[in-house]
């Protein structure tokens, strides 16, 4: 038996619901061999209302298990929290010298729950070292604003010309994640190959229970293209499988619930539509 290998280079949520363990759970329910190589851990303290900590990797750390990983014969990576511009150098280089196409670079700029970006430094290098080597590149509304150098958009309009702007400097694809903070009436993604836009919507869920979805996301895309998706397809799917990962979230503790990522598997995926724009 083979399995399709997926690779995670991302940061550690001891909570468990986001970053290389939700990548992990995901690729695993879409049927593909997951690794990983970590940049940072993130810790939540219980004591002070579940503030998080971020403890960096010494480089040659992920150098070493970029190394190992990509020695094995990856068929499509994801990147997520990268902590600094070193990392983001490092991740692009060891992507350019993979020579793979499928890359998804879900461009992890805070912590659930924060609200500053980890490091400044670190959109320009992503611009530089992470865009032209993506097959498609995943942020919120927030992340799409500091990559395009633009106001973060709240309308399917100013999502138009965010996802042009990334495009323009070097991503194949964009695909910007709506939230709760789009002036919409669904929970609506959109999709931007470089000729044309696909509004993706979903009826939404009112819940707190989110945490990971953003991971989720992009490591079933991640999936997708490993298992042989064009990328439009795997998006679709991907919006699918994590609709129904959030309509199925749950209260972890006090502080956080997770998605279910199981959820697609067992109760099915969530219905949603696909209009070209």
């Amino acid at each position: 038996m083979t399995m399709k290998k997926t690779l995670t280079i991302a940061g550690s949520d001891t909570s468990g619901g986001a970053g290389i363990q939700a990548d992990l759970k995901t690729f695993q329910e879409h049927g593909t061999y997951g690794m990983t190589a970590l940049t940072v851990v993130v810790t939540m303290d219980p004591d002070n209302n579940w503030s998080h900590e971020v403890y960096s990797l010494p480089i040659d750390v992920l150098k070493a298990q970029l190394k190992t990983a990509l020695s094995t014969g990856i068929d499509a990576i994801k990147t997520g929290m990268l902590s600094t511009e070193e990392v983001i150098k490092t991740a692009g280089e060891a992507i350019a010298e993979s020579g793979l196409d499928h890359v998804v670079i879900d461009p992890v700029m805070v912590c659930k729950g924060e609200d500053e970006v980890l490091n400044p430094g670190t959109v320009d290098a992503m611009v530089e070292f992470l865009l032209p080597k993506a097959e498609i590149v995943t942020p919120n509304l927030f992340e799409a604003g500091q990559l395009a150098s633009m106001k973060t958009p709240s309308t399917i309009e100013q999502m138009k010309s965010v996802a042009e702007k990334i495009h323009s400097l070097g991503a194949r694809n964009v695909v910007i994640k709506g939230g709760k903070q789009l002036l919409h009436d669904k929970a609506a993604d959109l999709f931007y190959d470089g000729n044309t836009f696909t509004l993706l919507e979903a009826e939404k869920t009112e819940t707190h229970y989110n945490h990971g979805a953003g991971c989720t996301f992009a490591a079933a895309i991640t999936a997708n293209l490993a298992n042989g998706l064009a990328v439009r397809e795997a998006v679709i799917e991907a919006k699918r499988f994590v609709s129904a990962a959030i309509a199925n979230g749950w209260k972890l503790n006090e502080y956080v619930g997770p998605v279910m990522h199981g959820a697609a598997s067992r109760v099915g995926t969530t219905e949603i539509t696909a209009t070209q724009i």
